[in-house]
């Protein structure tokens, strides 16, 4: 029968059906669902998660879509863990040391006081063995993690009042991000756990006193110079914060090979330009913050000592009681202090030097 006969023997519908098949098979034949623990009004760290999804669309040629969805919309900032390891949502974005409450450990893999940079976290991560580490932790929980961005070295924070000692830590009621608070603690402060969204709402109440964020294009964005305007330096307790996707285990497993390595790629893809993003766009908002009267303040000198002695006093005490954060913070803190002594003399020496010419 020749393809003539065929059409004229299948009739209307079999035409319309033949007609029809190349769209459906255009269509994506894999859908995930990512949940964030951002809001959608900041385009960088919320950005990183659509960076990844449009990276995904584009490798798989439409084949394989995420959809993403800002905290909230399917379940709260700090609900993302519990959505992938149920398997609610394929994957999350988010900054892993807000489930601290679980794990200590989980810390880590985001920013701990006194910890590395935004370089040397990459580098314990893709060429120590921090990517290892992680993932045999987060098996425990159902997930597959991936770095997907990081903030650089943030700001220190929004104060009505200044700080001018450690004794004017005692009693402030301060938003500050995950396992930082812990410390702030030990220091007589009052750690808040906020999401980003509702931060600005509670400084203008005055329910907190101080707030963190990330640093000036964020936090441009969020208003807190317009409620709190002695603007602090540095976020001592993140020199670079890592942001992860994590994986539901069962819904990575069921990928195929190139789809696997689409994600691994996608994910290093907004792991760079997050932080490129950051770089880029601070520096501008920094000016015009402080032209609309922002008070930069460093952090005392008895803050910053105070806080390092008592970080590394947590980290012993964790570390007697969890087998999880000794086996990690272990391999974390050798990393540090090898970092440390190199960038001592190249990065460090080198950034010292250039910030104090005039160009």
């Amino acid at each position: 029968m020749d393809r003539r006969s065929a059409l004229k023997h299948a009739g209307v519908a079999g035409v319309l059906a033949a007609a029809a098949a190349p769209a459906v098979h255009a269509q994506a034949a894999l859908r995930w669902r990512l949940a964030s623990s951002f809001p959608k009004s900041l385009d960088t760290i919320y950005g990183a998660a659509e960076v990844f999804a449009q990276k995904v669309r584009q490798l798989s040629n439409g084949r394989f879509e995420v959809s993403v969805h800002a905290a909230g919309e399917l379940m709260p900032a700090f609900g993302v863990v519990d959505g992938v390891q149920q398997g609610t949502v394929e994957a999350a974005h988010t900054a892993p040391y807000y489930f601290f409450g679980k794990d200590e450990t989980f810390a880590i893999g985001g920013a701990i006081p006194f910890g590395l940079n935004s370089r040397q976290m990459s580098a314990w991560t893709f060429e120590g063995n921090g990517l290892k580490l992680m993932r045999e932790f987060y098996a425990k929980y159902n997930m597959v993690n991936f770095a997907c961005g990081n903030t650089g070295a943030q700001m220190g924070g929004w104060m009505r009042k200044e700080v001018k000692s450690v004794a004017d830590l005692k009693g402030l009621k301060f938003r500050i991000g995950g396992f930082a608070g812990k410390v702030l603690e030990r220091m007589g402060g009052v750690p808040q756990n906020i999401p980003g969204g509702e931060i600005y709402q509670a400084l203008e109440k005055g329910t907190i006193d101080a707030a963190e964020w990330i640093g000036p294009y964020d936090d441009q964005k969020l208003g807190f110079h317009k409620v709190a305007p002695f603007y602090y330096y540095p976020g001592w307790w993140e020199g670079g914060l890592q942001l992860d996707l994590y994986v539901n285990q069962k819904a990575y497993d069921a990928l195929s090979p190139e789809n696997k390595a689409i994600v691994e790629a996608a994910a290093t893809f907004a792991h760079v330009e997050t932080q490129a993003k950051y770089d880029a766009r601070n520096p501008t908002a920094l000016k015009q913050l402080v032209g609309a009267g922002a008070k930069l303040r460093p952090f005392p000198s008895d803050v910053m000592a105070e806080a390092f002695k008592q970080s590394i006093r947590l980290y012993e005490e964790i570390g007697a009681k969890n087998p999880n954060w000794k086996k990690v913070y272990t391999d974390f803190a050798k990393f540090r202090a090898e970092q440390n002594l190199w960038f001592r003399f190249t990065e460090a020496t080198f950034d010292r030097f250039m910030q104090a010419q005039k160009l």
